[in-house]
């Protein structure tokens, strides 16, 4: 069985999916992007901006879904450029402590909006 988990401090999808989804004893947070939420605009800066923002929009729904950091046991990054890389995980280093979450980094081609960074991530209760 799976539920949705959405909050409104984090932005609204803009497609057919949900923010997050709960099954069985995983929360599965959907790819974030640099958005506000209030606003529903990107965020202005470099990467270290835009993956404050997608982190905090993270945070938002694993609140949601009763969750917070220490509960995420993996993550995905998708970068727009791996020199964005230390500048990132410095960022990232912030939001998350040790035993840190399993993680993939990548460089794609292309993220939506054209944004520096997108992040999803799994979550266990």
């Amino acid at each position: 069985m799976k539920t949705a988990v959405s909050s409104p401090a984090a932005p609204k999808t803009v497609g057919p999916y949900s923010q997050a989804i709960r099954a069985g004893d995983l929360l599965f947070v959907a790819g974030q992007i640099p958005l506000d939420p209030a606003t529903g605009n990107l965020v202005d800066g470099d990467v270290t901006v835009q993956a404050r923002r997608v982190l905090d929009n993270i945070g938002a729904v694993l609140k949601a879904g009763g969750l917070a950091f220490a509960d995420v046991v993996r993550t995905t990054v998708f970068l727009a450029d791996m020199n964005d890389l230390a500048a990132m995980n410095q960022v990232y280093g912030a939001y998350f402590s040790e035993p840190y979450p399993a993680r993939a980094t990548v460089e794609v081609a292309r993220l939506p909006r054209d944004v520096r960074i997108e992040i999803e991530a799994i979550a266990a209760y």
